[in-house]
């Protein structure tokens, strides 16, 4: 097996909206680098990235892909992500080890709301990248405009570097402004493309776009800079310079041209990546912790052991595959390493470099290389293994806060325990959804991206685990108080035979500030209620604010007086007092304007602008009040505050009507009353009965 100095590596993550052909490009280049033999096809469910049973079915990539390929002598690691919102932590996972990011985007769309959301992210990791107009070859395709829409968000520092030739149907390669050459390529070719000079009609329209490439490169450097206003040019060799530095830097966005359908562009694209993205050396050290100390970490072969994990993935037939970027030394198969997040030892068997589901055996990754292994006891996403001696972690990733919520209900009793096991594991893969169970609504709740990344949870759960459940709406954990003040006795008497029960109060309440809780006051004055007694009528009471009194939802912000009562010296007992303080309690508190209260969320919708009448019309039918709106990015923030009851599915509704291109967070704020006619259907649904006797 060929190794490679860390010069000759690159780390590149595929990122972009849906449709963009990621998948498809990464396809492309390993038919032509000769990585694969046969080219897929997404709609034909074959692809090497999209292999996993719900990509094939829904044709579109839910997790992340690491693939590889040869190139000119270099080994090009890239990380194939999903351009669907609900699955953007993968894309976050694969920016964590990689070195540059490839973005791609439609002609007709241009900048979509995904390929901002990973510019941001690739902002966030500091990584150079290229940007790829892709699909130039279907209808009323325009690199041109897209160019222009590119700018228009990304600034001058995106710039072409091709321009196409010809545009859909004819579109048939490109001219390459570094080289001042046409690379032409046959329609569905092996992607390597035939170099000729560039012709006469292409000439005045090459030489324009070449001059603000030449004007942009200079801007890097200086030098170069004093150069271009001295002499009006550079040689080839100061821009490709300029261009190198510009890239490597984040000051130049170099923008390409390709049609993955039909393989054009792909070798173009390859040159780019391997002469102008940067490799393991050219990057900045990692940022580790040692205690609580940070420390740089050179990407040295010859240095200590250690690597990051970015994913974890159940495989059919060969159990948990892990995948991880070694950062420094190297790792070999029988090696022990420390995994410093769990604080356990790992002994690593059989490594992998995988194409797909497909894997081929190696001795050794070095630092700088992605790689993979199978069967770790208890190493998961996000952990750091290295050697127990110079042991130091990794930063890992926040996810977002989930926005979508299910309960979900097994088919099968005997299920519950697979359930629990198979959501864990799910979640050790997965870390960005959440499983918990919530004892106040008494459901198992799922957390996570979007409806569509919970379903396909569900999916896994059943296929992997073979258990299926149904997913509902959860409950809302509603809340009762009061407005007003009452007065009731509450007296309790047994007689059955021998020694009765008997229990006799009397019981205040008043409202307490939303927030303020329960609050006990014992008033008793004279004895009327032995002092061994209190105790229980105040667990009498805290038991029924649990049980609620009128829909049996949790009763909050209320205090409770006990001024009064009785008590018989034989017959009265701690049972006794509990049970009248509850039925005093309870008499109390219907007549003391009881209100139901339900918690409210404060939500930021962030969508283009031609969207924001749709958006704060829909809030508004979900009985949302508009707090404000801003400008952001060139898109709008809509601030709103809305009931928990009225957000379920809204993630789905809310891209329905802005075509994909809106966006939500929510986070809970406050409880406050609901009003009359939906309290009245919340407590008719609950076929609650309140018990005071």
């Amino acid at each position: 097996m060929r190794e490679y100095r860390i010069d000759h590596i690159r780390n590149i993550c595929f990122a972009g909206h849906s449709g963009s052909g990621k998948t498809s490009t990464g396809e492309a280049i390993l038919f032509t680098s000769g990585a694969i033999n046969r080219l897929g096809s997404v709609p034909a469910g074959n692809t090497t990235s999209d292999y996993r049973e719900e990509e094939i079915a829904h044709k579109i990539s839910t997790g992340l892909t690491p693939l590889h390929c040869d190139w000119d002598g270099h080994k090009i690691h890239f990380i194939d992500t999903p351009g669907y919102t609900d699955f953007t932590s993968e894309v976050k996972c694969a920016m964590r080890v990689v070195d540059g990011v490839v973005v791609f985007l439609r002609p007709g769309e241009a900048v979509e709301v995904e390929t901002e959301r990973a510019w941001a992210y690739a902002d966030e990791f500091d990584l150079p990248r290229l940007l790829v107009v892709n699909l130039l070859d279907k209808e009323h395709a325009d690199f041109f405009s897209a160019v222009e829409r590119i700018q228009q968000r990304f600034g001058q520092k995106a710039v072409p570097v091709q321009v196409p030739i010809g545009a859909s149907e004819s579109f048939s390669g490109l001219v390459d402004l570094i080289a001042m050459k046409t690379i032409t390529y046959p329609r569905g070719g092996d992607g390597k493309g035939q170099i000729d000079d560039i012709p006469a009609d292409l000439t005045d329209q090459a030489t324009e776009y070449r001059e603000k490439l030449i004007e942009a490169a200079a801007e890097t450097d200086d030098q170069l800079l004093e150069k271009f206003f001295e002499e009006g040019t550079l040689t080839d060799e100061e821009l490709m310079q300029g261009l190198q530095a510009g890239v490597k830097n984040r000051q130049i966005f170099p923008i390409l041209c390709t049609s993955a359908t039909f393989n054009i562009g792909t070798s173009a694209l390859l040159d780019t990546i391997v002469r102008y993205l940067p490799s393991p050396a050219e990057r900045p050290p990692a940022s580790a912790l040692k205690g609580d100390s940070k420390i740089a970490l050179n990407p040295d072969p010859a240095g200590p052991p250690a690597a990051l994990v970015f994913k974890t993935v159940s495989e059919a037939h060969i159990g948990e595959m892990t995948y991880f970027r070694v950062y420094s030394g190297q790792i070999k198969a029988g090696d022990d390493l420390h995994n410093v997040t769990k604080d356990t030892s790992e002994r690593f068997g059989q490594i992998y470099q995988t194409l797909g589901h497909n894997r081929s055996e190696l001795p050794v990754i070095h630092a700088g290389e992605i790689g993979a292994t199978v069967k770790l006891k208890d190493t998961h996403t996000g952990n750091t293994l290295c050697s127990r001696q110079n042991a130091f972690s990794f930063p890992w990733i926040v996810f977002s806060a989930p926005v979508a919520n299910a309960a979900i209900l097994p088919k099968s009793k005997e299920d519950e325990e697979k359930i629990s096991m198979g959501l864990s594991r799910l979640h050790e893969e997965d870390p960005s959804f959440i499983a918990s169970y919530d004892s106040e609504i008494k459901q198992l709740i799922l957390s996570g991206a979007g409806e569509t990344h919970l379903e396909m949870t569900v999916e896994r759960l059943k296929r992997r685990f073979g258990v299926e459940v149904d997913m509902i709406q959860p409950r809302i954990p509603y809340r009762e108080t009061i407005r007003g003040k009452a007065e009731a006795q509450g007296r309790y008497k047994r007689q059955t035979g021998g020694r009765g029960q008997f229990g006799d109060t009397w019981i205040r309440l008043e409202p307490q500030p939303r927030g303020a809780g329960y609050e006990f006051i014992d008033a008793i004055v004279g004895g009327v209620v032995p002092q061994r007694f209190i105790p229980a009528v105040d667990k009498g009471i805290q038991e029924t604010l649990t049980e609620g009194v009128i829909a049996g939802y949790p009763v909050v912000d209320i205090k409770a007086t006990l001024y009064d009562g009785s008590f018989h010296t034989v017959d009265s007992s701690e049972m006794a007092f509990k049970i009248a303080a509850s039925m005093g309690f309870k008499k109390a508190f219907t007549d003391a304007r009881p209100v139901m209260l339900e918690p409210i969320y404060e939500v930021e919708v962030v969508v283009p602008e031609e969207y924001m009448g749709d958006v704060m019309g829909d809030l508004s039918s979900r009985r949302g009040r508009i707090l404000g709106m801003d400008p952001k990015d060139r898109q709008q923030v809509v601030r709103a505050e809305v009931p928990l009851a009225e957000l379920y599915k809204y993630s789905t509704t809310l891209r329905s009507f802005t075509q994909g291109r809106g966006s939500h967070t929510r986070k809970f704020i406050r409880y406050e009353e609901m009003p009359k006619e939906v309290e009245q259907k919340v407590i008719a649904e609950s076929n609650f009965t309140s018990q005071t006797e």
